[in-house]
């Protein structure tokens, strides 16, 4: 576990293959092991494959341009009629399992914030149809790595705090 954390990387070049539905499964079955306040799990996927609508998230989201090369994007969203305080918090957790679940397959993802942008929350609800009591919190495209990052942690001793400030 600790050599795939240290080698998740944001990867933003990939082959053109496609990621097997198998692989997709697992990925959504890691999210959702994730920890949420109170167990609410106010979690929602939208999975998109399709070369359209891939093409417009890439052109609603100022670093959206990796989704013209990618072949998935998971688009993890929170529902606030189910946690209107920590949905974020949960749905970060989600897609931090999401993107290491990723690496432990071979595969390369990263994370494109959504919220709390107001132009890229509404430009995704729109290419999605997502509703108004949901909110997009990032884009993670993933696909086959064309590209190789070196494993790293960027640990930094000053920003560790023991006892008090």
């Amino acid at each position: 576990l600790i050599s795939t954390i240290f080698a998740r990387r944001s990867i933003r070049e990939y082959t053109g293959e496609m990621v097997s539905l198998n692989d997709i499964k697992i990925m959504l079955e890691a999210a959702v092991a994730a920890p949420s306040a109170s167990n609410l799990k106010p979690w929602h996927f939208v999975v998109v494959t399709d070369r359209q609508t891939l093409g417009s998230l890439a052109t609603v989201h100022p670093s959206g341009k990796v989704l013209f090369k990618a072949p998935l994007c998971i688009v993890v969203c929170g529902d606030t009629t189910i946690s209107e305080h920590f949905w974020v918090q949960d749905c970060s957790a989600a897609t931090e399992n999401l993107l290491l679940a990723a690496t432990a397959l071979n595969l390369g993802a990263a994370w494109l914030g959504v919220h709390p942008s107001e132009d890229r929350v509404r430009g995704v609800r729109k290419v999605l149809g997502i509703p108004e009591t949901i909110v997009p919190l990032n884009l993670v495209p993933i696909g086959h790595p064309a590209e190789e990052k070196e494993p790293r942690t960027q640990y930094d001793e000053s920003r560790v705090h023991c006892e008090h400030w």
